[in-house]
């Protein structure tokens, strides 16, 4: 059932946000305060204007006047506007979770782009102060090697996007924390010796799961030193290398979380200037892991000795 409410407040991605939608993974702030960043918003079906474009043409992206629009059939019409407004239209009975998904993801990912603050697509781990993100193609295993990193100690600042901005005066990156979930496969639930019973099912995929981290998670902000590419391999045993920087320019871009939206938002040169700042400051790898096996306990003992190396 989808509950609204006038106004409830969260914190997430380093934003202050007031939303009339429940969202029970973030942070609930137990005092109001005078400005939020942004506000999530539910609004009745219009179908003139630009609307009506997005309404023709389900699951495609609008993006214009700094607004990324798009149409779920059956699940709602989502508008991230502005850097500072996510207005939902939703369907009929559409289950509250559907619209969770959307908005913590494809539409925060906008919303951060236009703040010009970095979302790359992985997950994020805290290693003595420090924030270390993996970052890979979809199915590479980044949450499963994540979840190894918090079964070893380590804590998870963030699953799916990352947010990632420079200071204003040293241009060092550092990584916001976003909320206390991460989304695993089945597979990952039973070699970690989890129950898939105890999770709910993300919508669409019936065989992944959110999987609450509270106990394991890192809210603030952390330097980011380093970004590791996880790639399926066919070798025997996993390999990790530095990645050199002109090839560093492409990672970043292959990993912005929905990096088509770069263009059609006029942030091209943005996000190239941001690409140098990281190259600059921060250590790049790429681990080659085998496709069979459950190796992820074994590659974070990989990935601290190469970190560990640098230091």
């Amino acid at each position: 059932m989808l509950g609204t409410k006038q106004h409830t407040c969260y914190l997430a991605f380093g934003l202050t946000i007031s939303s009339e939608l429940d969202f029970p993974e973030l942070k609930q702030l137990n005092q109001d305060i005078p400005a939020y960043d942004m506000d999530i918003i539910v609004e009745d079906e219009d179908r003139n204007g630009l609307y009506a474009d997005v309404y023709e043409k389900p699951n495609t992206y609008l993006v214009a006047n700094d607004s990324v629009m798009f149409y779920v059939p059956g699940v709602a019409l989502f508008a991230a506007q502005a850097g500072k407004r996510i207005a939902v239209t939703p369907m009929k009975d559409v289950e509250a979770s559907k619209l969770r998904l959307y908005i913590l993801g494809t539409c925060m990912g906008a919303i951060l782009m236009q703040r010009r603050v970095l979302p790359l697509h992985g997950s994020v781990v805290a290693v003595d102060g420090k924030a270390y993100a993996i970052v890979g193609q979809s199915g590479a295993g980044k949450s499963t090697l994540a979840s190894a990193f918090m079964q070893q100690g380590f804590q998870l600042l963030t699953d799916d996007v990352i947010a990632v901005a420079c200071s204003g005066e040293t241009h060092v990156p550092y990584v916001t924390s976003s909320y206390p979930q991460q989304k695993l496969w089945q597979e990952s639930l039973t070699n970690f010796g989890m129950d898939a019973g105890e999770y709910q099912a993300i919508f669409g995929r019936e065989t992944k799961y959110n999987v609450p981290v509270d106990s394991h998670y890192f809210a603030g902000m952390l330097p980011l030193a380093g970004i590791i590419e996880l790639v399926k391999s066919d070798q025997d045993e996993s390999q990790i290398r530095p990645i050199e920087r002109l090839e560093r320019f492409q990672i970043l871009f292959e990993h912005t979380f929905r990096n088509f939206f770069i263009p059609q938002l006029g942030l091209t040169d943005w996000h190239f200037q941001t690409s140098v700042n990281l190259v600059k400051h921060i250590e790049m790898y790429r681990l080659l892991r085998p496709t069979t096996g459950f190796t992820a306990p074994q590659l974070v003992s990989t990935i601290l000795q190469a970190i560990n190396k640098e230091e």
